[in-house]
């Protein structure tokens, strides 16, 4: 009996002999459609019968039941005398399933696109939804299986590292900035393994990378012949966190312009207190250092003297040392403006501008804004209009940077006293705002200007790593690329290796992330 309703449905190359309809399965019966077989190593045509068997196959799920194919399959004689294969089954074809398959080719479509895109646990929660009976360890060694490497030539890449664990082990990902795909993951970010990877693809002309010296190294001894490409994102990022640098280790005389080089521990509230007393003490410990380094002795000697880190060491002779509030960014910022109306109409009381704060949509907790109350009628008590408290220097290289109409009258006022008090300062943030007018020009003709302005001044460090880095960093004021799609990339990456917890080997990633489309 024939079915000519499941026959349109059914995998091309079979004909269906019958149909049994479970409440939660469809068993299909079926047969090959062709009369003789071919003989896969003499290619030789049989219709001589040796024996039968049956292949069981799952196919695309119906009306909400799983399909299981059952295909009766025949073996031949090889009509070949001088053939080796005496017997031979035949083959479902192309368009049915492989050889010792377990599901046919368009199941198997669907399992691995599945996998690509939610991995093993994710997707094997969907695909029991979709009447499909398989387990996420199946669906990872199907991703696997057709994993494919990408064997189109490569122009323009990007080369950027990726964290498997942060600060401690990281690797390479690799980018075709052409057609915006990823073409390869490397285990780690050694310039060995770079330039073992780079030498395998001399067709490739440009490179684009952040400032990190590995790359840059590895790409101009495996691939003289690319144009390296400095990141414009990482340049001017670089540039601003030069600027930080410069205002963190000036704290000292911006507190002094500021007029709050001293400060009253009667006015503070008790967890200013506490980090007052921190800095107190540590101020105590650095002055050992601050005091060998102006004797001449080495960064080495002072961190064995002193049992320091080489990094705070170093940091703290070249002038550092912290300010007196490490304070974050406070969740009060956007609501200061309403608190400021509130206090001036007669609400004191911390707890009852908290509830009334809530009721705005405030999500933060009462202490936050009992401690603004506590300082500002301290500062009310003390004869004052606000207890003056040196913004974070993180806060004041942001106001720095930023244009006069945007600031409030009280933040023009801490500039405008930073200029006048601190004029380094003014030199750097006008060579970091030339910097950035630079990069977003594309101007390259003012690079070696720019270079030669900065190197007597506190960005002299940074622009001599610019100096340094000079072809790559010309050639990102020139070339169209950049390293943005890389970036993007990495954070799908980060997103592939959350949803696969803690199975995410390199080949598992290698074969998600570098699928076909």
């Amino acid at each position: 009996m024939v079915y000519s309703d499941f026959q349109s449905l059914s995998p091309a190359g079979l004909l269906i002999d019958n149909v049994e309809i479970g409440p939660d399965r469809i068993v299909i019966t079926a047969r090959c459609r062709a009369a003789a077989g071919t003989c896969p190593d003499c290619g030789q045509s049989s219709a001589r019968l040796h024996s039968r068997y049956e292949r069981r196959l799952l196919d695309l799920p119906s009306h909400g039941r799983a399909v299981q194919l059952r295909v009766a399959v025949r073996r031949f004689r090889c009509a070949d005398p001088g053939c080796r294969r005496r017997i031979f089954a035949e083959q479902l074809g192309s368009t049915v399933a492989g050889r010792s398959a377990r599901r046919t080719f368009r199941l198997e479509a669907i399992v691995h696109h599945l996998g690509i895109a939610l991995g093993g646990r994710p997707a094997a929660t969907l695909a029991r939804r979709l009447m499909l009976p398989v387990s996420k360890d199946t669906l990872l060694r199907v991703v696997r299986r057709h994993a494919a490497r990408d064997s189109s030539p490569l122009c323009v890449i990007g080369i950027d590292d990726w964290a498997w664990k942060r600060g401690q082990r990281y690797g390479t990902i690799i980018c075709d900035l052409e057609r915006r795909r990823v073409v390869d993951l490397l285990p780690d970010r050694e310039p060995g393994t770079v330039e073992s990877w780079l030498s395998c693809h001399p067709e490739i002309h440009v490179i684009s990378r952040d400032r990190g010296g590995g790359y840059g190294q590895a790409a101009a001894r495996a691939a003289p012949q690319a144009v390296q490409v400095a990141d414009r994102w990482h340049l001017m990022e670089n540039a601003s966190a030069a600027l930080l640098e410069a205002v963190r280790r000036s704290m000292r005389r911006i507190r002094m312009a500021l007029g709050s080089a001293v400060i009253d521990p009667a006015l503070l509230t008790h967890a200013e207190r506490l980090q007052h007393d921190g800095y107190l003490r540590r101020e105590e410990a650095y002055g050992a250092i601050r005091v060998l380094a102006r004797a001449g002795a080495p960064i080495r000697e002072i961190v064995r003297r002193t049992g320091r880190s080489r990094k705070l060491v170093r940091e703290i002779a070249r002038g550092g040392g912290g300010d007196v509030f490490r304070c974050r960014s406070s969740t009060l910022a956007p609501h200061l403006a309403w608190l400021d109306a509130e206090w001036s109409a007669g609400c004191r009381n911390g707890a009852e501008l908290w509830r009334r704060l809530r009721a705005t949509g405030f999500r933060g907790s009462l202490r936050v804004v009992a401690e603004w109350a506590t300082r500002r009628r301290r500062a009310e008590s003390a004869g004052r209009e606000t207890l003056r408290k040196v913004p974070p220097a993180r806060v004041l290289s942001r106001l720095m940077l930023s244009l006069r109409d945007q600031l409030t009258k009280e933040e023009a006022i801490t500039v405008a006293s930073i200029e006048r008090g601190v004029p380094i300062l003014v030199s750097a943030r006008d060579l970091v705002e030339r910097f950035h007018q630079m990069v977003r020009d594309h101007d390259p003709d003012a690079l070696p200007v720019w270079i030669t302005d900065a190197a007597g001044s506190v960005l002299s460090s940074f622009a001599k790593g610019v100096a340094a880095d000079y072809a790559a960093v010309a050639a990102a004021l020139t070339q169209p690329w950049s390293n943005g799609q890389t970036e993007g990339q990495i954070t799908k990456l980060k997103l592939v290796r959350r949803q696969m917890y803690g199975r995410g080997k390199l080949d598992l990633l290698c074969a998600r992330l570098v699928a076909p489309e």
